[in-house]
């Protein structure tokens, strides 16, 4: 029996405040500073970044007895401008994961497995080859996480952060032209 459900932006009934509050304390919990304009536009403006695009999505994870958001996972299409990978990720072939974030309370319950796996599905059908991601050694468990869940290592930076960038490359991935030309008849 599951506990919770996993919901899109576009359909939950969770104000978007009461997420951008959860994804601040998180923050908060995991790296010891509240809210940074250059580090968190894409909560500020969550829609801009995860609504709008069509290659991008928002997904939460909701305490089914409570209705209470427990977990989050951004996907977007890659949008950095990072040195390290110019010329390696391109938007319209690399998603990249942001936002994974796990009440402590509801950890090791397979909240971000299943974030995670629903992400990747949703990549899948998007047409994307690759997943970008970069987590931080300093969050206890993050790094083992994303390597149990099959991502590898790209860079890892030994900044003060604990900077560790992540990719992962799907298996045949779909035409997204294709796809979006198909008409499904039931």
């Amino acid at each position: 029996m599951t506990y919770f459900q996993v919901q899109s932006l576009q359909e939950t009934t969770i104000p978007y405040g009461e997420i951008q509050d959860f994804l601040f304390d998180m923050i908060q919990q995991e790296f010891g500073y509240g809210y940074i304009p250059d580090y968190h536009q894409d909560i500020q403006h969550i829609e801009d970044y995860y609504l709008k695009p069509a290659g991008n999505d928002f997904l939460l994870a909701v305490d089914n007895a409570h209705e209470k958001l427990i977990g989050t996972i951004g996907i977007r299409a890659y949008d950095k401008d990072f040195p390290l990978f110019k010329d390696i990720y391109h938007p319209h072939s690399t998603a990249s994961i942001w936002r994974v974030f796990v009440s402590k309370s509801w950890r090791r319950k397979g909240v971000a497995s299943t974030l995670v796996n629903i992400g990747e599905d949703f990549c899948h059908k998007k047409g994307y080859e690759n997943i970008y991601l970069h987590t931080h050694r300093t969050v206890p468990g993050s790094l083992n996480f994303w390597l149990a869940q099959g991502y590898n290592i790209t860079v890892d930076t030994k900044n003060e952060m604990g900077t560790v960038h992540m990719e992962k490359r799907l298996n045949n991935p779909v035409d997204r032209e294709a796809a979006e030309k198909c008409e499904i008849y039931i």
